[in-house]
């Protein structure tokens, strides 16, 4: 956990500050959502019953799709600027550069004439 410089004040729906006061602490973590893992930073603050509240800023990065009736929520395909995203593109080319050594491998351990 991590001390901001400078407390955010939090306000209610209804534009009054709450009762709680301000955000004085950060913390880093992991993110797991339906197979979906990423790093991110959050604020620490006394939400009572409610764990955790997403910024629409992350909401639009994910591009969720929401069933309301089904009370459903789907990660249908993450924005270029999603960590996530990033590191399964990563992970693609490691895979890649793996399968190419592998076929020079075998062409230096068969014989030419098979």
């Amino acid at each position: 956990m991590e001390k901001l410089k400078k407390p955010l004040l939090v306000r209610n729906v209804d534009g009054t500050v709450n009762v709680e006061g301000a955000i004085i602490h950060q913390i880093e973590c992991n993110m797991f959502f339906k197979g979906h893992i990423e790093r991110a930073r959050m604020d620490v603050y006394n939400l009572e019953k409610t764990k955790v509240i997403l910024e629409m800023s992350w909401l639009a990065v994910h591009n969720l799709e929401i069933d309301w009736e089904k009370r459903e929520v789907k990660i249908i395909c993450c924005l270029p600027i999603c960590g996530r995203r990033k590191q399964k593109e990563k992970e693609k080319k490691v895979k890649k550069v793996e399968k190419n050594e592998d076929k020079e491998t075998l062409k230096r351990l068969v014989p030419k004439k098979f």
